[in-house]
Parts: structure tokens; sequence; C-alpha cells
């Protein structure tokens, strides 16, 4: 084969290659498709309710964790934790792992644990391990402390993450009180004392 054939040959695949490369971009440009709110075909029997609950719980974060607690199964924690063992111990004088050991977590402070060298976002952190900042650490550890080294991506099922902070509470020696799960005002009944006093009756 001479040279002008090879080039003839060479400058056929080029113009093909340019072409369906060609056909890609106006094809893009021509078809943009919608992504749609609902489907346009209903199936009887099948629900897209669950599917967007997930969407919305993701959006707004975690449940408060109190009136939750009050309910939550420590056996059921305790199968829950199987996700995290991996990574920590949680019996007394266990070791460290990848994460520290987290026997006597509940309302201890954070970053305390002997031996194990936390990440600077969660020495910075301050505070302690209340109900409340478990619950939304659990749910999901890079948003409530941006740059952990704990790569675990949260329990987001709220009974789930209750069940589990029970049996947390369960494997720490002294651990707070539950707090209150303060009732809503009944707006039904309107206090005495809050009642506009009417003005005497003219004679």
């Amino acid at each position: 084969m001479d040279s002008f054939e090879f080039n003839k040959i060479a400058a056929a695949i080029l113009i093909a290659l340019l072409t369906i490369k060609g056909a890609e971009l106006i094809s893009d440009h021509l078809v943009q498709p919608k992504m749609l709110k609902e489907n346009v075909y209903k199936i009887e029997g099948v629900s897209t309710t669950a599917a967007t609950g997930e969407a919305a719980a993701e959006k707004k974060g975690p449940v408060p964790i109190e009136p939750l607690l009050a309910s939550a199964n420590v056996q059921k924690g305790a199968d829950v934790f199987k996700k995290c063992t991996s990574c920590h111990t949680i019996d007394a004088g266990g070791p460290n792992r990848v994460g520290p050991n987290l026997h006597n977590i509940v309302g201890a402070q954070k970053a305390h644990h002997p031996g194990y060298s936390y990440s600077q976002a969660m020495t910075s952190k301050g505070g302690t391990w209340s109900y409340d900042d478990l619950n939304i650490y659990l749910y999901s550890p890079r948003d409530f402390v941006p740059g952990t080294k704990m790569s675990f991506a949260g329990v987001k099922n709220d009974q789930e993450r209750a069940d589990l902070i029970a049996y947390l509470r369960q494997q720490t020696d002294n651990p707070p009180p539950i707090p209150d799960v303060k009732a809503a005002p009944d707006a039904s009944q309107t206090p005495l004392s809050t009642a506009p006093e009417q003005s005497p009756a003219k004679k």
C-alpha cells in the first residue's frame, strides 16, 4: 500500500469520527430532556411515597431524638452497632482501632479517649457527646464535623439511630438521664390569668 492510499484511508476515518462527534454535539443541543416530578404512567400497587419520604428526610435532617429514645430497643441497637465494629470497640478497656473505643461515650468530652489521634476538626469541635449531638453526628458525621476522619455515611433511619444511641447509653457507666419530652401546649385551653378582662356592663 503506497502512502497515497494510506492517507486516503486515514482521511476517511478522520472524517467519520468528526461526523459522529458533530452529530453528538448537535443532538445534545437539540434534545434537552426534563425530569418529571411524577411518573406519567401510574402503576397500580406501586407507591413512590417511601422514596419521597426518604428524600424529604434527607433534606430536613434528623428528627429530635428524645421522643424516640423513650421507646428505643437496646438489643436492636446492638445489632445496628455491628456496622461499627470494623472501626470501633465498645467493651470497657477495649483497644482503639481505626476509630476510638466507644465505652462511656455518652456524655463524655469529644475527642477525649486516651491514646487515640483525633482529627483537628474533631479536636476543635468541643463540648460533650450529648444525646442531641450524637443524634446529629450519627445521622451525618461529615456534616456535623466537616473534616472528620470518620468515613461512615451515617444512620439515616431515625428509629435505628435511636436504638443505637440507647445501646451506647447502656455501654456507659454513668450516662446522663434522658431528657423529658416536653409536651406541646394545648391551644384549646387558655389560662384564666391571660383571658381578657371584660368591662362591667353599664347600668
